[in-house]
């Protein structure tokens, strides 16, 4: 349905890459990515906000990176909203269709969309009056109102408290059953993992991976992506004979069999590293003595930075923190199981 081929654009110091990109028709496709990634640029490009120096936007096998925007068929919510203060909410909604249509159908037409999205009871309302989340849902129908091909929507939740983005996000999950095709930008991968189909992770300008969520965070294409899923552990390694991965760090590693000696990365989840004082002698068989360097805690737990061989991250509870008296500066040993290593080979299709 939408197809981006080699999409580039130069602004000042930053630039848009050669951006690849499909999405399906009625699929929910996420944009991830830090502030300043190029992710809201990009939606401008499909939008005709930004002109494009390179590459073509197809619509439905339509080339539009040159139409008009009120010709582009795509609805764009921004992210501060921008709700018109000197309208209320019937005439925001209404404001891109009242001079298409008899006034009996743009009432029977906002009448419609307002319950799609739950603000019938505020139709009368002056949009001062409302709050972030009835901001949000107004901005939505006032776009959808003209039934756009895509629905594109920049940080949705930016300014939302938790309830309000959990009612947001049910919304938006429903929206999309009832076939609407969702093109999402956020920072947030548990935003992104909650609603996407499909997506594709954005750095300095450059798409680095896309495809389903479980196909990019079982297989993080770098660090950068791993860190979204929340991996703190992942290291660049080389396979070496009898199931040993040599990091960057020269630390041996020792991982469950595979098939084939290859360059790659291994990962492994904070939690499956046990911090102790003394080696307990299990069968346990990596086992790497070093300092804290810091120790960060958090509402379940607390992240223990153990600077040895290699520099690890390990969780731990506030019972277990307490316990063993963990200050930085002290020496400790962190260990794992081989089982708990994921190697993944930079062979493999990302």
């Amino acid at each position: 349905m939408l197809e981006l081929e080699n999409i580039s654009v130069k602004l000042d110091d930053f630039e848009l890459k050669e951006v690849n990109l499909k999405v399906a028709q009625g699929e929910y496709y996420v944009i991830l990515g830090l502030s300043g990634a190029g992710k809201s640029i990009l939606l401008e490009c499909i939008a005709g906000i930004q002109i494009v120096r390179s590459g073509r936007v197809i619509l439905d096998k339509n080339d539009i990176t040159h139409s008009k925007i009120q010709n582009r068929d795509v609805g764009y919510v921004f992210q501060d909203h921008a709700v018109f203060p000197h309208l209320n909410v019937r005439q925001n909604i209404a404001y891109s269709i009242k001079k298409k249509y008899p006034k009996a159908i743009v009432k029977q037409k906002v009448e419609y969309i307002a319950d799609k999205v739950n603000v019938s009871h505020l139709l009368h309302r002056d949009t001062k009056t409302l709050s972030g989340g009835e901001s949000q849902r107004v901005a939505l129908a006032r776009t959808l109102i003209r039934d756009p091909k895509i629905l594109m929507l920049d940080e949705p939740f930016a300014s939302l408290d938790v309830q309000l983005r959990d009612d947001l996000r049910a919304l938006l999950r429903k929206l999309n059953r009832m076939g609407q095709t969702i093109v999402h930008v956020t920072h947030d991968y548990e935003e992104a993992i909650s609603l996407a189909q499909k997506l594709a992770i954005f750095q300095d300008g450059k798409l680095i991976q896309q495809g389903t969520p479980t196909e990019v965070f079982a297989n993080p294409a770098s660090q950068f992506v791993a860190r979204f899923r929340g991996i703190r552990n992942f290291f660049k390694a080389h396979l070496c004979e009898n199931d040993v991965a040599v990091t960057e760090r020269k630390a041996e590693v020792k991982i469950l069999p595979q098939e084939e000696q290859s360059s790659g990365y291994i990962m492994l989840k904070s939690q499956d590293i046990i911090i102790a004082r003394e080696i307990d002698g299990s069968s346990v068989c990596n086992n790497f003595k070093g300092r804290i360097t810091d120790i960060i805690p958090s509402f379940k737990g607390n992240e223990i930075i153990v600077d040895a061989n290699i520099k690890l991250t390990a969780f731990i509870t506030h019972q277990s923190i307490k316990k063993l008296n963990l200050k930085i500066g002290d020496e400790v040993w962190a260990s794992f199981k081989a089982s708990a290593v994921n190697f993944i080979s930079s062979t493999n299709p990302i």
